[in-house]
């Protein structure tokens, strides 16, 4: 058992994100639409934070990063940038218009687009099934989201344009921010390459907040006791446990077979949709989720 944990140790790490993804979408979801996806943003990463820092006090003696090289908190800082302040604000807004479980759905596209960046920056291979994993894929998500053409429209939405949107950049967010991590993290520990991603996603979001002056936002959120315990949820599941999670899939696999198995999580999240906000599955969109699940598998296993 201990032998197969430890050669499969990415693979598995890959999939226990899958499920972290899962519990702090739906968390997130539900705490944005009580106080708005932006304090929810920031508040999550001050949690994670600590999270965090407890976790390597144990571990290593010390509550913040040390000894990472220069290199590292270059890199990763970028990463925290694009992937938390640039890439989660689309996301956790496409949780608001759209709800998680499309919302998720339409981050299928992220492994495709790591593994492109990959291909683009740290120079990782792309297969020749690449082309036909992304039509799947493509056809599986726009079998949930296309409706049938009304007269005079070329092109109908089940669900609203702007939400899809925001999902596509949280996208591509996450994708160039997975790549990113993985090359300024090198042989750094995952939760303290964390760490570094989380600080800088805190002051990112710090800035912004006071060039909006919208900090009453953040005062008003903490205030509401139901948002803040499905923040704290989600913090855990989140930046904390599945963040740290994906970085170690990635320290010991590639980051296309991590992000195949992260992609489980729309047709993980279906059923908890369901259950906890009572979401109408429609027969199509639980096939378009095994599609495009199916689509990002042959994108990087065949």
């Amino acid at each position: 058992m201990n032998e197969f944990v430890s050669g499969n140790l990415g693979e598995l790490s890959a999939l226990l994100t899958a499920f972290c993804w899962t519990f702090t979408s739906l968390a997130f979801e539900s705490a944005g639409k009580k106080v708005g996806s932006l304090p929810v943003n920031l508040i999550r990463l001050v949690m994670a934070l600590f999270w965090l820092g407890f976790y390597t006090l144990i571990t290593n003696g010390h509550f913040f990063p040390q000894n990472a090289s220069t290199h590292a908190w270059v890199w990763l800082s970028v990463s925290g940038l694009i992937g938390f302040v640039i890439g989660d604000l689309l996301l956790f807004q496409a949780f608001v218009v759209t709800g998680a479980r499309i919302s998720m759905l339409l981050m299928s596209l992220s492994p495709p687009l790591t593994a492109l960046f990959g291909w683009l920056i740290i120079g990782e291979k792309l297969s020749i099934a690449n082309s036909i994993g992304m039509f799947v894929t493509i056809w599986g998500i726009a079998l949930v989201i296309l409706a049938k053409p009304v007269k005079g429209r070329k092109m109908q939405f089940h669900y609203p344009a702007k939400g899809i949107l925001l999902a596509l950049g949280g996208a591509a967010g996450q994708g160039l921010g997975l790549v990113l991590s993985k090359f300024g993290m090198q042989d750094a520990d995952p939760f303290m390459s964390t760490q570094i991603r989380v600080i800088t996603g805190i002051i990112g979001f710090s800035i912004l907040f006071t060039i909006t002056g919208k900090w009453y936002q953040v005062k008003a959120a903490m205030k509401h006791t139901k948002a803040m315990w499905h923040i704290t949820i989600g913090s855990f599941f989140g930046p904390f446990l599945g963040v740290s999670l994906s970085l170690l899939a990635i320290k010991y696999t590639t980051t296309g077979i991590a992000s195949t198995l992260n992609s489980l999580t729309p047709v993980l999240i279906i059923p908890l949709a369901w259950y906890f906000f009572k979401e109408k599955i429609t027969t199509k969109e639980v096939i378009g989720a095994f599609l495009a699940v199916a689509g990002v598998t042959i994108f990087f296993i065949y």
